[in-house]
């Protein structure tokens, strides 16, 4: 349970981590949290299959298959279903966003930041369902990733909030109540599996589903916004990073 609690802090206070990298990168911020987002990608896309997907096909027994495949669905409309309650990062970072002269404006940037912590609930059951599994070292992946893909969304907040008026101050605990929210989310996961161990096969492909579609509809497309150079090969160096940390850890 340590283990748990510590992980769910350090991947709720990349967020924070992410934050103090954008005030100390303001100009160079962009294609920075591009590159490290590409490769969060893909250390996510390998951290849902092996970490999540291929266990759920391994606990699920006879009915494996079945199991597995209707719980990655589940897992994509549920964030499919946020999403259109609350818009994401790549539909609200842009011209939108990046004029902060009125108090829509500012509304807008409150909303971008309620968006976040609103997502990153998903991600956070994701890390605990997969310490839920029993396999601590597949579950530290996993939440690797997510901390990774939290250290550039913690970035993008600053700028917004910073250039609409919101103190420094603020700015931070704001940012740290969008890794608050991370860190529930990964002990509803933990909670949630260990108390009942026949959930775990759909519980690990519902996690699954949500971060494969947090890659395919938000983080993939964030990076292409500025055309970064290299974004595609820091995506496939992340996905063989977590691959190979696989395989070594066993």
């Amino acid at each position: 349970m340590g283990m748990v609690l510590l992980t769910a802090l350090g991947v709720g206070g990349a967020t924070v981590v992410g934050a103090v990298l954008g005030v100390v990168f303001k100009k160079i911020s962009h294609q920075f949290s591009d590159v490290v987002l590409s490769f969060a990608a893909g250390v996510m896309l390998a951290a849902a299959v092996l970490g999540l997907i291929l266990p759920s096909l391994e606990y699920g027994g006879k009915f494996g298959i079945i199991t597995t495949v209707a719980g990655i669905f589940v897992g994509a409309f549920a964030l499919n279903l946020i999403d259109r309650l609350v818009p994401h990062l790549h539909r609200m970072v842009g011209t939108d966003i990046e004029d902060h002269q009125s108090n829509a404006n500012l509304n807008k940037v409150l909303l971008f930041v309620t968006a976040i912590a609103i997502h990153n609930l998903p991600e956070g059951i994701a890390a605990g369902v997969g310490f839920g599994s029993g396999n601590s070292s597949e579950a530290l992946l996993i939440a690797g990733g997510i901390a990774l893909q939290n250290i550039p969304e913690g970035m993008v907040i600053i700028g917004p909030m910073l250039s609409a008026g919101i103190s420094l101050k603020k700015t931070f605990l704001c940012a740290m109540a969008t890794g608050l929210v991370e860190v529930v989310g990964t002990l509803l996961g933990y909670f949630a599996v260990s108390v009942s161990a026949v959930i775990l096969p759909f519980a690990l492909a519902f996690a699954g589903g949500t971060m494969l579609y947090v890659i395919s509809d938000e983080m993939i497309p964030e990076t292409h916004h500025n055309e970064t150079p290299g974004i595609t090969y820091a995506l496939l160096i992340g996905f063989c990073v977590m691959l190979v940390s696989d395989v070594l850890l066993g």
